[in-house]
């Protein structure tokens, strides 16, 4: 595998232009190297916007009912090649098996599967007016850019398409350049399905290409994952269009334990809100406040399970916690780690690189908790995206509710509790896009999913996702005659 060249896929074929620069796609687990991917430059953005119109005037002249008819073919495809797309999936991002094959593919055969069954329901509305009537059109937009985060490749790559597909568009994706694989098969697979060439390309590479087409004219909407930073660098490019924009950007999200909760519960929604995917979740509880009655008990039983984890290579079944996704992010993980002990908070486990038999060459931290911190730390108030969980202890619900939104960030939020007209109550106060009451990161694709400030513009998943890739024309019709004042 080591000499395979991935190129962009255009109008369903992959492009290859030798005289492009290749960069190295290596495995977080092993440092092996993958495959070598060849980064578009002009020419194939020029070809896949050219692609992408012509495809878009195929897909969209196309009833719902057929676009449904084919997105659900893609579907059953995703799910019949669920352990190969999971592997690849491994191999890209150093996630457990157990999480790939269980999650990250079958979550988008999902997403699809829902917005195939809304492909042919997507309409306007009719007003009866005196004399006359008014009727809405749901339209498409046109040529989509998506730009993909590396965290959950192929789940993002589907979150993005299936709506944009189902309402009529077409989609111009970008993976992110650490893990450029499973975008291609996605392609792979629409094609098969019988997507009409063009309305799904891949263009592998540099942030050079991405802003070619977020300020290209012909694309008229930009979907993001990715950072914070980045995403006001895309909004600022797309303005000078007035691109439709969607951004689902970081998070430091709180998770609020009161002392009624089920500890147990608790504790299990602190670890995976915080060590699922190695930490590399833009939603997870990194922040979690726990009522001070129940604070020793809850870190007693939380450490003593999280030394517990197995720690391992990724494609063994048993390995709970695998590997980050590069050097470089290893290392900033690590630096935060050294900063929150600098700043005086107590570590309680984990804190270090962990050697794993037969992954010499991979970046493995074991997951990590602080406990005693303060909001004002680092590590506190930062995104790690990493296995660093900080637990801040707290009295009274007016005290949590304001430390908890003292943040510029609101993409998600958790609250435990038996009483569940206080969890309503928080939720209420939480200036967060998501929240989850007695669980945490559970994203099903029927339920909406974008940030409050500057976690994000829009959303994804649900119903409210068509409303981002489709523009209402409205239409008023007379019966009347003109009421006309000038003879």
């Amino acid at each position: 595998m080591s000499e395979e060249i991935l190129r962009s896929y255009i109008g369903g074929r992959y492009i290859d232009n030798p005289a492009l620069p290749l960069v190295d796609n290596l495995n977080p687990a092993t440092g092996e190297l993958l495959c070598r991917v060849q980064q578009a430059g002009g020419d194939e953005v020029a070809l896949a916007v050219e692609s992408a119109k012509a495809g878009f005037a195929q897909w969209s002249a196309m009833t719902g009912a057929e676009r449904g008819r084919i997105l659900n073919r893609a579907a059953q495809l995703l799910r019949a090649r669920n352990r190969e797309l999971a592997e690849l999936e491994v191999r890209d991002t150093g996630k457990p098996i157990q999480e790939a094959e269980v999650v990250d593919v079958l979550s988008g055969a999902d997403c699809i599967e829902y917005f195939a069954g809304l492909a042919a329901s997507l309409h306007g509305q009719q007003f009866p007016l005196k004399g006359a009537f008014a009727y809405t059109r749901r339209e498409p937009l046109g040529v989509c850019f998506g730009i993909g985060a590396w965290n959950y490749p192929i789940q993002i790559a589907c979150w993005k398409s299936a709506p944009a597909l189902a309402s009529g568009n077409a989609m111009i994706y970008k993976p992110a350049s650490l893990t450029p694989m499973t975008a291609a098969k996605l392609a792979e697979i629409y094609h098969e399905a019988g997507v009409p060439d063009g309305v799904f390309n891949v263009i592998q590479g540099s942030s050079q290409a991405a802003r070619k087409l977020t300020t290209h004219p012909d694309v008229a909407k930009v979907s993001l994952t990715g950072s914070v930073e980045t995403g006001k660098a895309i909004m600022a490019d797309a303005a000078g269009t007035l691109k439709r924009v969607t951004m689902e950007l970081g998070g430091k999200s709180p998770l609020i334990i009161f002392d009624d909760a089920d500890l147990t519960q608790a504790v299990s929604a602190a670890m995976l809100a915080n060590f699922y995917t190695q930490g590399e979740i833009c939603t997870n509880g990194t922040r979690v406040f726990v009522h001070e009655n129940i604070y020793q008990a809850f870190l007693e039983q939380l450490v003593s399970r999280t030394r517990k984890l197995k720690i391992g290579d990724p494609m063994q079944p048993d390995t709970q916690v695998g590997a980050q996704i590069s050097a470089n992010h290893a290392q900033s993980v690590l630096q935060y780690i050294e900063l929150g002990q600098a700043e005086g908070a107590r570590l309680l486990a984990g804190g270090q690189c962990v050697t794993v038999p037969g992954c010499e060459g991979g970046h493995f931290i074991a997951p990590t908790i602080f406990a005693f911190c303060t909001d004002d730390m680092t590590i506190v108030r930062e995104e790690i995206f990493g296995p660093v969980m900080s637990v801040l202890p707290f009295t009274d619900e007016d005290e949590v509710v304001a430390r908890a939104n003292d943040t510029r960030l609101g993409l998600a939020a958790g609250v435990f509790t038996r009483d569940l007209a206080r969890a309503h109550r928080m939720v209420e106060r939480l200036q967060a896009g998501v929240c989850w009451i007695n669980n945490y990161n559970i994203t099903p694709i029927e339920m909406p999913f974008g940030g409050f400030k500057e976690s994000g513009i829009g959303h994804e998943n649900s119903l409210a996702a068509i409303d981002c890739y489709t523009q209402l024309k409205s239409v008023y019709v007379e019966l009347s005659g003109v009421a006309c004042p000038y003879e």
